[in-house]
C-alpha cells in the first residue's frame, strides 16, 4: 500500500497508527481491505481490548454494591472511566450518564419528557412538561434515533413534530432553524454533523439562538459524528442534553452515553427504574438519587465503560484537532476525485464546502446496493442503504445511498481506491459514462 506523508494524525503516521488495530494485521498485505465504514462502527485499537480484557481477567466484581476491596477497586476503574470521558466531552463528572447506546441515551431523554407531562417527578419535573400544541423543532435530516423517539413525545403529550427542511442537497442552515422557531417550540434537536451528508452544524450559535427565541426549550443534540471525530465541549455548546456512542469512537459495543446538564438531569424522570438507582423505597413510592446514577438501573456495561475510557485516552494521545484535520483531508480528497465522474450525484455540502470526514454519494442508474456489491468486491468496505434516515433520502428523491467514512487509521490510498473504483460503476453496469 503506498502512503503519503499527508498521512499522518498527531504527528505519526497512519501506516504506524494501523499497526495498533488488530483488525488490520489480519487483511491480505498484497490487497488490503480499505475499511471506509467507521461511520457506522470503528474498529478498536489494542489498547481498547487489552483494557476490556484486564478488567475481566483480573479486577471483575459488582460495582456500587456491597463493601468489599474487590467491589471498591471495581467501582474506582468503573468511576475512573466516566470522568475520562467527561474530561474529553467538556462535562462534569455528574453530567455523564451510561446508557446501552445513543439510541437508548436519546430515548432516556424523550421518555424523561413524557413522563413528566404526565404528572411524573413533581414539581422538579414540571419544566420539561409538554402539552397540546407545543413543538418540538428537529431538522429532516435526522437519523431514526433522534426522530422515533420525539415522534412517540408527541403522540403522548400532543405537542406536535416541526420540521426544519433541507435543500436539494439535504443541508440546513441556522437561518432555515431560525425561522421555525416560535413562543411554542419547547424541545430542539439536530445532529452536530449528519451521518448522511457530513453537514457541521454550528452548535453554539444554535444554542445560543435558542436562548434568545424559545428560552424555555431545552436543546438535545446528536454528536454521534461529532465525538469521535473533533474536539466538543459541551459545557461551552451550552446544550442541555447530548448523546453519543462507544462503538463509533474506537470503543466497545453496548455502551453510550447521555450528557446532561446537572440541575437539568437531577430534575428528569429516570426512563428506567429499579436496583442502584434509589435512596428510599416503600411498598408505595421510590426517592431517586442524584444523577448520574438515578438513570443506571440494575447491572451495569462495566468492562464496556472501562474500554471506552481507554478508548478516549487513545484519541487524547493523537489529538482531536489532529483526528479532524486528517479526517476531513480524507472527505476533501473523495470529493474532488467524486466530481469528475460523471454520473455520481455528491449528497450534502458539495466540493469546496467544509464537511465532516464521510462523503455520500448516489449513482444515476445504479441501485447502492449494486455500488455497494461492486465496491465490495474491489475490496472496499462502505454503507449501502438509507442509513436511518429515509425523510432526508425521501427529501432528496433517492432510495438510498453509498457513504464511505474515515477514521484515524483511514489512508489517502483508501481514498482514492475508493473513487477509482466508483469510477468503474456505471461502465461495469452497461450505462454510459456521461452523466445522465
Amino acid at each position: 500500500m503506498n502512503h503519503t506523508d499527508a498521512d499522518t494524525v498527531g504527528g505519526r503516521p497512519v501506516r504506524d497508527i494501523r499497526l495498533d488495530f488488530p483488525a488490520f494485521a489480519s487483511t491480505d498485505a498484497a490487497r488490503p481491505t480499505a475499511y471506509l465504514d467507521s461511520a457506522a462502527t470503528s474498529q478498536r485499537p489494542a489498547a481498547v481490548l487489552d483494557a476490556e480484557r484486564d478488567y475481566l481477567v483480573h479486577h471483575l466484581a459488582a460495582v456500587h454494591r456491597g463493601a468489599s476491596a474487590a467491589t471498591g477497586e471495581s467501582t474506582s476503574l468503573f468511576e475512573e472511566a466516566r470522568a475520562d470521558v467527561a474530561r474529553f466531552v467538556g462535562a462534569g463528572e455528574r453530567e455523564v450518564v451510561w446508557a446501552q447506546n445513543a439510541t437508548d441515551a436519546l430515548n432516556m431523554v424523550a421518555l424523561g419528557i413524557a413522563d413528566a407531562s404526565a404528572g411524573i417527578g413533581g414539581a422538579d419535573a414540571a419544566r420539561f412538561a409538554l402539552q397540546p400544541g407545543d413543538e418540538i423543532v428537529l431538522t429532516e435530516a435526522e437519523h431514526h434515533a433522534n426522530l422515533l423517539p420525539w415522534q412517540r413525545v408527541a403522540q403522548r403529550t400532543g405537542a406536535r413534530i416541526v420540521p426544519v427542511r433541507v435543500d436539494e442537497h439535504g443541508c440546513w442552515t441556522i437561518d432555515d432553524l431560525a425561522a421555525v422557531l416560535s413562543e411554542r417550540t419547547r424541545v430542539v434537536t439536530f445532529a452536530e454533523a449528519s451521518n448522511v451528508t457530513g453537514l457541521i452544524a454550528p452548535v453554539a450559535e444554535i444554542t445560543a439562538l435558542v436562548r434568545e427565541r424559545a428560552s424555555s426549550a431545552i436543546v438535545v443534540l446528536d454528536a454521534c459524528q461529532s465525538v469521535p471525530h473533533r474536539p466538543v465541549d459541551f459545557g461551552a455548546y451550552g446544550v442541555d442534553f447530548a448523546a453519543f456512542s462507544a462503538h463509533k469512537m474506537l470503543g466497545p459495543n453496548g455502551i453510550g452515553v447521555l450528557y446532561g446538564r446537572a440541575e437539568l438531569l437531577d430534575a428528569l424522570p429516570p426512563a428506567r427504574t429499579g436496583g442502584s438507582t434509589i435512596t428510599k423505597v416503600t411498598l408505595e413510592d421510590a426517592h431517586f438519587l442524584p444523577a448520574p446514577h438515578r438513570f443506571e438501573a440494575g447491572t451495569q456495561a462495566v468492562s464496556q465503560a472501562i474500554g471506552l475510557g481507554a478508548a478516549v485516552r487513545y484519541l487524547e494521545r493523537l489529538g482531536m484537532a489532529s483526528v479532524a484535520a486528517h479526517e476531513e483531508a480524507f472527505a476533501e480528497r473523495v470529493i474532488d476525485g467524486v466530481a469528475a465522474i460523471p454520473g455520481v450525484r455528491i449528497v450534502g455540502p458539495q466540493p469546496g464546502e467544509r464537511r465532516a470526514g464521510l462523503v455520500s454519494v448516489a449513482v444515476d442508474g445504479v441501485h447502492a446496493h449494486d455500488v455497494g456489491q461492486f465496491l465490495d468486491e474491489a475490496g472496499i468496505v462502505v454503507r449501502v442503504g438509507h442509513h436511518c434516515a429515509q425523510p432526508l433520502h425521501r427529501a432528496l428523491g433517492i432510495t438510498a445511498t453509498t457513504r464511505a467514512s474515515a477514521h484515524v487509521y483511514t489512508t489517502t490510498d483508501e481514498a482514492d481506491r475508493f473513487v477509482a473504483a466508483l469510477g468503474e460503476v456505471r461502465g461495469f453496469f452497461g450505462l454510459a459514462r456521461e452523466a445522465s
